[in-house]
């Protein structure tokens, strides 16, 4: 392959970084798993008033009337309901794309939430930490997920702090600052090794600081728990390109496109293979 054509390979990879969400406010309710069964206090396992889930599901389909609605339920409530509405006001404000409505429900729902219960905190705080990121405001956001990690670890919650480190990792590289991301994400794949999220998040990483033997072995585990991911194999292929590999990266680039041959990660795809074709 040529140096032109590896030079404009690099400078396109070189562009992509870890982004466990794409930009978007994660509620971590659907990953948490390991939630402690004996937790009498955590709001979450209690019962929910009949309003609540409404609320829940309108986010989804019409999240102006959910944020309506929580917006007067949370004046008429207190306790742990209190700390639901600003739960919910959160999730539709993001869907409306109201950052900093969204961030300030968030918050005001971690405040009210009780002492014993710090899963919950962590997870409300992480949520403003993503809805501040989304508002352009990196510092606000990196102190708020630190705050959220902490308390997750303060709960034993290792799933909850895992997926906090994710979204502390994306935004470090962001900020340049690569060794606290590798080393945050080393920590979520401690914590959930059979998340192949956080491999191919370090794989990426790795191949962006040219640590390539470790972007190799990283990208390798993540296909083993995660073989039909794209993702996957677009960042295999660029390990392979940047080792020289381009047998092995053709191969990987060519599975992107049978795996979703619509999606913009296949457009991706035949852009790298356009050029390696165009290569002397």
């Amino acid at each position: 392959m040529g140096m032109t054509t590896v030079t404009a390979i690099i400078s396109l990879l070189m562009q992509a970084g870890p982004n466990p969400y794409g930009g978007a406010v994660p509620d971590y309710s659907a990953e948490v798993q390991d939630r402690p069964p004996d937790d009498s206090h955590v709001i979450e396992e209690q019962a929910k008033p009949s309003w609540l889930g409404d609320c829940f599901e309108l986010v989804e389909s019409d999240p102006a009337r959910a944020h309506a609605q929580a917006q007067i339920r949370r004046e008429t409530v207190s306790g742990d309901e209190r700390v639901l509405a600003n739960h919910c006001l959160g999730l539709a404000a993001t869907r409306l794309e109201r950052w900093e409505e969204a961030r300030e429900a968030f918050l005001a729902g971690r405040n009210e939430v009780p002492a014993d219960d710090m899963r919950m905190r962590a997870r409300l705080g992480a949520m403003a930490g993503n809805a501040a990121l989304a508002q352009g405001d990196r510092d606000d956001a990196l102190a708020l997920l630190a705050s959220a990690y902490g308390d997750a670890q303060a709960a034993s919650a290792g799933d909850l702090q895992a997926f906090i480190a994710l979204d502390q990792a994306s935004l470090l590289v962001s900020l340049g600052r690569l060794e606290e991301a590798a080393a945050l994400l080393e920590e979520s794949r401690r914590l959930q090794p059979a998340n192949p999220e956080s491999w191919l998040l370090l794989a990426t990483l790795m191949r962006r600081m040219d640590r390539l033997d470790e972007a190799q072995a990283h990208i390798e585990e993540a296909a083993k728990l995660a073989p039909t991911d794209p993702r996957i194999a677009l960042e295999a292929g660029a390990i392979a390109v940047l080792g020289g590999r381009d047998d092995a990266a053709r191969q990987s680039w060519e599975s992107v496109i049978a795996l979703e041959p619509e999606g913009a990660l296949a457009d991706i795809a035949r852009g790298y293979l356009q050029q390696l074709d165009e290569a002397p």
